[in-house]
């Protein structure tokens, strides 16, 4: 049987771990993004208004 202090270490070791990978993650994320948008302009330029209008439109 482990002891409290050792569980609470590894939970926070994988809690660093998996904030580091999806940080990764976001990361690709938006430079995949912005390759697309300087590859495909129009396409990029017809989602910045669709995501304006959504804005716009969206009730707080």
């Amino acid at each position: 049987m482990r002891n409290q202090q050792e569980e609470s270490s590894e939970r926070l070791e994988s809690d660093a771990e998996r904030r580091r990978r999806r940080a990764q993650f976001l990361r690709d994320l938006a430079e995949a993004r912005e390759l697309r948008d300087r590859v495909q302009p129009r396409r990029a330029k017809a989602a910045r208004l669709r995501h304006a209008m959504r804005m716009r439109t969206f009730r707080w």
